[in-house]
């Protein structure tokens, strides 16, 4: 899979079981961050663990690719802006994303977002099963019906604030069970039409 996005927008605390997990209340509206393009691996290449942190995190989610320019879109044209879906690993440097405050350090070391295995259209995204294993043990369970913000509202959100261009990405956040990735896991994510996504951990 070949994907060249000038930006990956992601969505912060986008899973209704994810916020309970936290005692969290939820949020009014979509909380997004960026993470750089160079941050990208594909399917079956390694995540590598930064010197810099002890404690990198994997995170399954749901990504939408964008298939034409949009600039603040309607949640009922969405559908004819979206190329299809994809997975996202949005590794963590959760030591370092404590430290720092804000996001940008943790979320942005080279290989910290796998995607892949493909992208698929034609589904519905709102409706789907999504796992995440390390080492074969799940560890993620959920359904992207659990999702506070659905795919069309994100789209017609982060359109508003910002245009978005063939191939650009948005990670639609991660459920519960989040947890940390070690040199030597197998880490694998799969949603239900769209296949798995797995990568090595260095």
């Amino acid at each position: 899979m070949d994907i060249k996005p000038s930006k990956i927008v992601c969505a912060g605390l986008n899973y209704k079981d994810h916020a309970e997990e936290l005692k969290m209340k939820l949020p009014k509206e979509p909380v997004i961050f960026l993470k750089p393009t160079s941050s990208i691996i594909y399917n079956e290449e390694a995540i590598k663990i930064p010197k810099a942190s002890e404690r990198v995190d994997y995170e399954a989610e749901l990504a939408i690719v964008i298939g034409k320019t949009c600039k603040s879109v309607k949640k009922e044209d969405v559908k004819n802006y979206i190329k299809g879906f994809t997975i996202l690993n949005d590794v963590t440097a959760r030591d370092l994303q404590e430290k720092d405050g804000q996001w940008t350090r943790a979320k942005s070391f080279d290989t910290f977002s796998p995607i892949g295995p493909k992208i698929v259209s034609g589904i519905d995204a709102n409706n789907l099963k999504i796992q995440l294993r390390v080492n074969g043990k799940i560890k993620q369970d959920s359904n992207t019906n659990n999702m506070i913000f659905s795919v069309e509202e994100l789209v017609e959100f982060v359109s508003s604030i910002m245009t978005l261009y063939p191939g650009d990405i948005i990670s639609t956040g991660t459920p519960p069970g989040i947890g940390k990735l070690e040199k030597g896991d197998i880490v694998e994510i799969e949603i239900e039409n769209i296949g798995i996504l797995k990568n090595f951990v260095e």
